[in-house]
């Protein structure tokens, strides 16, 4: 019972530092809007300027929004893989799908020169990299779907993912040591990361992605639970261990291929959040893990995105470059603190 209170007292309290995060970054930027016209705006009050009510509605909520969806999908889905494998160093780019994106996004942006004039201009638009985005990280879920059937072993998928991402990544190399300097400085930009240019339709096609990819991974916390004490153990209580693990890589495909698609491809995210959630919560019960790691994740990216907008400056900092500044140390930290411990 008091592990139950505890608990709901953690959830209220990263709720409150949700909200109050949420508000900071919208609040701070280059053109920094005091708290009170931001809740205003957001709830239809009187903002004393114009300008600070089209800089919310049109440019901060939608980046934050997307700070929140992508700190959510990549959590999760590291929560997803880590438990999966059982390793604590998975995330949800270790199967390669963030290479089979960067694989797309290479080939319309370092090779779309040797395509027709009508399709390099689609293919280089928003929407084409973010459908050759989406195509590339497909393949490669589809790849490794394929590969699984065939392997017993879920570490052996780890080890396929992992050579799918060396083998795209080299694919890649062999694109930008034949582009030019302007191609290789979009693609570079891309392979940053960003969360700020992301229209209200393409928030919505990213929202119904991430809320696909967590209805399914609902569906996977009872056996993620049993997948903690081993494959057998889990088959002798009835677990269908190739279903199972079919709806987790569906799950995290979902989530990270949309996110990567959408937002390029975030460092450290879905490697430290889950540890930091096990941190807070002391538990290994994927229910609370599963509500606490999305509530962290969406602080933690919300957070790093104010640090990247660089408050009172005129320029904006790649996220992630943030992301990995912060999440590096943070994953150093928790594995010097489990050896310490053990």
């Amino acid at each position: 019972m008091k592990i139950n209170n505890r608990n709901t007292i953690l959830f209220i309290i990263l709720l409150l530092v949700l909200l109050l995060s949420l508000l900071l970054n919208i609040s701070f930027g280059q053109v920094n809007i005091p708290m009170k016209e931001v809740i205003n705006s957001l709830f239809g009050g009187h903002v004393s300027k114009e300008t600070w009510d089209y800089i919310i509605i049109n440019f901060r909520l939608p980046k934050a929004i997307t700070a929140v969806l992508v700190g959510i999908g990549l959590s999760i889905s590291g929560l997803l893989m880590q438990t999966l494998f059982r390793n604590p160093l998975a995330g949800p780019y270790v199967l390669g799908l963030s290479s089979g994106s960067s694989l797309g996004v290479a080939f319309v942006i370092l090779g779309a020169g040797v395509l027709p004039a009508v399709a390099s201009q689609f293919l280089l638009s928003s929407y084409g990299i973010i459908l050759a985005s989406c195509l590339g990280s497909s393949l490669v879920l589809l790849l490794i779907l394929i590969v699984s059937q065939r392997l017993r072993d879920t570490m052996s998928i780890l080890i396929v993912g992992l050579m799918f991402s060396s083998f795209t990544s080299a694919i890649v190399s062999i694109f930008t040591y034949f582009s030019s300097a302007e191609q290789l400085q979009k693609y570079t930009f891309w392979s940053m990361g960003s969360i700020g240019n992301l229209s209200w339709p393409n928030i919505t096609l990213l929202t119904i992605s991430i809320l696909i990819g967590l209805l399914i991974s609902l569906l996977t916390l009872k056996p993620l639970d049993a997948l903690l004490l081993g494959e057998n153990y889990a088959k002798s209580m009835g677990l269908n261990i190739k279903k199972t693990r079919y709806l987790i890589l569906f799950a995290t495909s979902i989530l990270a291929g949309s996110i990567t698609a959408f937002a390029g491809p975030i460092a450290f995210i879905g490697l430290a959040v889950p540890h930091l959630a096990k941190l807070i919560f002391k538990t290994s019960n994927h229910k609370t893990l599963f509500f606490g790691t999305l509530l962290i994740g969406a602080i933690i990216m919300l957070l790093c995105d104010t640090v990247s907008q660089m408050p009172g400056f005129e320029f904006t900092l790649p996220i992630n470059a943030i992301t990995s500044i912060i999440g590096a140390p943070v994953v150093i930290w928790l594995i010097v603190r489990k050896k310490s411990i053990q």
